[in-house]
């Protein structure tokens, strides 16, 4: 049921600057790395955002101020995608703080990698808590806010289209569930007018995986560009999924070409 806090809104082109002005969205992860990279996207294209975080705040702060200084509203919650409560009590603290709810980007996720007998069960809870359970329920909270017209788009990774080595197992196999949720999520809602699309993004230059470290050359390597991304470059069609009334149900590999 949509909340009684969504207005109608404008329908603009995809293609077009300010597409989507009057728009909020909530970019879960969104202090640093892709995630900021998609918040202050977003707000050049006229959206205001509400930002999750763990534990920089500071990092969070920085991207709020940024977005204000667009001209937008911002909003920074410490939400942790392990803990379901948290997850969807985000959703509803950014609706309270920014009116309404019409674009929801799923982009928390926590990365571990290491071979298969080291993985222990806390570990496999761990990830699945949040790359797992915390996207689906943050997509649940949502889908009861979002108004015709609205969306989600997850962040997924080049692991579910190609794992190149060995240390991969946990975490592909805890974004490849991202694919199945998104691909259910365009059925459960497309009746409703939302979109739910995944971005998978190859190797991108970002504090935890940066284009200078000491595993960089081999990653770049497996691409067809033979270089790292930018978040800026994944924020691009995050952003653009969020404005796009047409597609849904769909994977879009922004990668360099590791899966080709």
């Amino acid at each position: 049921m949509n909340s009684s806090t969504n207005s109608s809104r404008p329908s603009p082109s995809p293609c077009s600057p300010g597409t989507l002005r009057g728009r909020v969205a909530l970019v879960t992860g969104g202090g640093r790395g892709i995630g900021a990279a998609t918040a202050l996207r977003l707000a050049r294209e006229g959206a205001d955002v509400a930002v999750t975080y763990v534990n920089d705040e500071e990092a969070a702060a920085s991207v709020v101020r940024a977005v204000e200084a667009l001209g937008r509203r911002a909003v920074a919650l410490r939400a942790d995608a392990a803990d379901a409560a948290e997850a969807a009590g985000a959703v509803t603290a950014a609706v309270r703080a920014l009116g309404r709810l019409d674009i929801l980007v799923n982009n928390a996720g926590v990365g571990l990698l290491g071979p298969l007998e080291t993985l222990s069960p806390a570990d496999v809870d761990r990830v699945l808590a949040v790359n797992v359970r915390g996207a689906f329920v943050t997509a649940q909270a949502a889908a009861a806010h979002l108004p015709e017209g609205g969306s989600i788009v997850t962040v997924g990774t080049c692991m579910t289209q190609r794992v190149p080595g060995p240390g991969g197992t946990l975490y592909a196999m805890s974004k490849s569930a991202l694919v199945g949720l998104t691909k259910a999520l365009a059925r459960e809602l497309g009746g409703r007018g939302i979109t739910a699309n995944i971005v998978h993004p190859g190797p991108i230059d970002t504090d935890l995986n940066p284009a200078d470290g000491p595993h960089a050359p081999g990653q770049a390597a497996m691409t067809a560009l033979g270089r790292f991304g930018t978040a800026d470059e994944v924020a691009d069609t995050v952003v653009h999924l969020a404005g796009a009334a047409y597609v849904t149900g769909a994977e879009f590999a922004v990668d360099g070409g590791h899966a080709a």
